[in-house]
């Protein structure tokens, strides 16, 4: 099979063999794989796969299922979305059968790669590791990209008035379409936050930039939950600010976790989150999917930091 590596920095289709389907798991034929800046760092080779997982790239895809092995309850035809630890990119992936939820009624296929790893990622880390309540004020940095997307509309379905940092006034504009009551820009400081605080939540992939401004921010018994370091990984916090409102900090990471972990996180968003999609309450946010062979373009668009909700690579149009 064709399958996306990221070589010395640069991207390109090999030929890999085709992955044994074995007990549990399913073979899926992929139609389309999200992008996710994990898929950037890993090709210019500073995000390796965990131990065993495949070093293609791709962290999620959609596709029809081609096999089923024993133990599962698929049927070949099936129309599924995934969450990977890796291998997505290519034209076969075979997963977990339990990392894998329908393709919501009404929704395509390269809609669908843009679901698992945002809503999952968001999901995580508002609901299950910082508890979220009704009610509860949050704060969102990157608000604009797929998991910012993702976690407005959660909000939003949930009860959680939420607010956003952002790059400029177009994607602050694109939030508060979502559901954000308002924002700041980078640009401009990150001072008129103030204005909509304290927060409960913040939910934040930048970290050692933001450390001194989200302590000021969160309220008292407030969440910091760091998904990524964008803004680089060492801060000094101000620690009586911690201890004074009993702030948790909380660091977090999906990729490594383990099978387990995200059988019960994906069946978690099949109860809850799935049936948004049908309702009508949830989109996807693709803004633009791309044909294979401009493999580069896309990536080369995700990492210029203008793309509002998701990307998606298309590996065979042809299934739809």
């Amino acid at each position: 099979m064709k399958a996306l590596q990221g070589v010395e920095g640069q991207l390109e289709w090999v030929e890999r063999p085709s992955p044994a389907c074995d007990v549990g798991q399913v073979r899926i034929r992929v139609a389309a794989a999200g992008l996710n800046r994990a898929d950037l760092l890993q090709r210019a080779g500073h995000y390796p796969p965990p131990p065993g997982a495949s070093d293609i790239l791709g962290l999620e895809c959609s596709g029809v299922i081609a096999e089923v092995g024993a133990g599962s309850s698929w049927q070949v035809g099936d129309r599924v979305c995934c969450l990977l630890a890796g291998g997505g990119m290519a034209e076969e992936v075979v997963v977990d059968a339990r990392h894998a939820l329908p393709v919501p009624a009404g929704l395509s296929l390269a809609e669908a790669a843009a679901l698992p790893e945002v809503y999952a990622t968001a999901w995580l880390n508002l609901f299950q590791l910082a508890a979220l309540k009704p009610g509860e004020k949050v704060l969102l940095h990157a608000g604009a990209s797929g998991v910012g997307s993702a976690a407005i509309q959660l909000c939003k379905a949930f009860g959680n008035p939420c607010w956003v940092s952002v790059g400029s006034a177009q994607r602050l504009a694109y939030c508060e379409e979502l559901g954000a009551q308002g924002g700041a820009l980078r640009g401009e400081g990150l001072e008129s936050l103030r204005d909509f605080g304290p927060f409960d939540v913040i939910l934040d992939p930048v970290g050692a930039n933001y450390a001194e401004i989200n302590l000021q921010l969160l309220a008292r018994d407030g969440r910091w939950v760091n998904i990524g370091l964008m803004g680089g990984s060492k801060a000094q916090l101000d620690m009586a600010l911690v201890l004074g409102k009993r702030i948790q900090l909380i660091g977090s990471t999906l990729r490594n976790r383990d099978e387990q972990f995200k059988a019960e996180l994906m069946a978690d968003l099949q109860r809850h989150v799935w049936p948004l999609f049908e309702e009508g309450r949830l989109q996807p946010r693709l803004e633009r999917a791309f044909p294979a062979a401009d493999a580069e373009q896309a990536f080369a668009e995700l990492a210029g930091n203008g793309v509002a909700g998701k990307l998606v690579l298309l590996v065979d149009e042809s299934l739809g």
